[in-house]
């Protein structure tokens, strides 16, 4: 059959583990039969950045601000026992975070539905969406270990040379301190890119964070938030019939387990990440989450809202059959190859898209899944296949 065209490359991050594994599964099977994909590759997997010092993560992040969108593989982000499993240099910070740094933006998380699997909050109807700001918070921060008494401060040296200290601690004995930033324009940037997507999709938006204990970092987000809605979006809100509101993030917790779904959930760099878990395993599997990150500045990077899932890739590397989900890195191509074709105007790449995207849905509902999703499901009849016989499944319906 006649293949269809890219005029633009997408930028390639492969990864790490078993979802690398995956990755080429993916693209044998479901992409390069079908597309004439052109991609600008780098490999992100642990010993190349190691090898690199981690300078292939910043080449990828700034392909993407010259290609406009990228598709990345999940990566090992090295704790102490993968810098001796993998003999690394040093400890190398997380390639998502560097990313994120580079481009800045909003990370936008949603679960793929099937109704075939109800989730595990019995009133969620609708999918909700996490949207985790993208920029510093501890993903930027600086840490010391503290081994003696001693006064940890904050400082601050203005560029005139005046100082602002503040008294962190008073050490008596070993501890931990830990430093960390944001800046107002990457607040204004996720403060927009939230307002804008929710009335792009319709959705009411929830912003929540902790200001009454931090009282200038939290608070911060909470005025910038609210400044710009006052001067740029109350209005067309009220024309779209869609409300912002902002709340602390213990009752926001409270209130989405309450809710029956259908709404955006702003969140900062940390509680993003962590909640997006919890949405992501309540509706049914981690392996059933979108992730894009929309940067200001109009770049895309989109990517499996999991990890490298290592426990698999030993059972791989030992020859034992695994059955793995391979739904989220599908839709991170399919994501990545339709805002291809939406810039370009490519409907055939658009298309193609939708269409792999269907027919990966039609394969679960049809009662063929991998394990994880199988002792979730409602349906009667299913067939529990290995990670390469969904992949096999998908491609014979599309």
């Amino acid at each position: 059959m006649k293949k269809i065209k890219m005029t633009t490359p997408l930028v390639e991050m492969d990864g790490d583990e078993m979802t690398r594994v995956i990755w080429g599964m993916i693209k044998e099977e479901l992409l390069n039969p079908f597309i004439d994909l052109k991609t600008e590759y780098y490999d992100l997997g642990i010993e190349k950045r190691n090898e690199t010092n981690d300078k292939v993560t910043v080449e990828a992040a700034e392909a993407i601000k010259k290609y406009g969108v990228g598709v990345k593989c999940a990566t090992i982000t090295p704790n102490a026992d993968r810098i001796k499993e993998y003999n690394l240099k040093e400890m190398w910070k997380s390639p998502n975070g560097t990313i994120r740094a580079i481009l800045d933006g909003t990370v936008f998380r949603a679960p793929i539905t099937v109704s075939s699997i109800k989730p595990h909050v019995k009133n969620w109807e609708r999918p909700i969406t996490i949207a985790r700001h993208a920029y510093g918070d501890i993903y930027k921060n600086i840490e010391m270990k503290i081994e003696e008494k001693g006064k940890a401060e904050l400082v601050f040296t203005g560029e005139d040379g005046k100082e602002v200290r503040e008294t962190i601690h008073n050490f008596e004995g070993p501890g931990v301190i830990m430093g960390m930033h944001n800046t107002n324009k990457s607040i204004e940037s996720f403060a927009r890119s939230c307002f804008n997507f929710a009335l792009d999709t319709k959705q009411d938006l929830w912003f929540a964070s902790k200001d009454t204990i931090s009282k200038k970092y939290d608070h911060t987000f909470k005025d910038i938030f609210n400044e710009i809605f006052e001067a740029e979006y109350k209005n067309k809100f009220e024309e779209a019939n869609i409300e912002y509101f902002y709340t602390l993030i213990d009752d926001a917790v409270a209130r989405v387990i309450k809710s029956n779904g259908g709404f955006i959930w702003a969140c900062k760099n940390y509680d993003g990440d962590v909640m997006s878990d919890m949405v992501a395993t309540a509706f049914g599997s981690l392996a059933m989450m979108t992730s894009v990150l929309v940067s200001p500045d109009g770049y895309y990077e989109y990517e499996a809202a999991h990890g490298t899932v290592q426990r698999h890739y030993y059972k791989h590397l030992r020859g034992e059959e695994t059955s793995t989900n391979s739904m989220a890195t599908i839709f991170a191509w399919t994501g990545a190859l339709r805002k291809r074709g939406e810039l370009d105007n490519n409907l055939e790449l658009v298309s193609f898209a939708d269409k792999l995207e269907k027919a990966s849905l039609q394969t679960i509902e049809g009662g063929v899944m991998t394990k994880d999703l199988a002792m979730l499901t409602d349906l009667k009849e299913v067939k529990t296949v290995n990670t390469y016989e969904f992949i096999k499944e998908i491609r014979s319906r599309l």
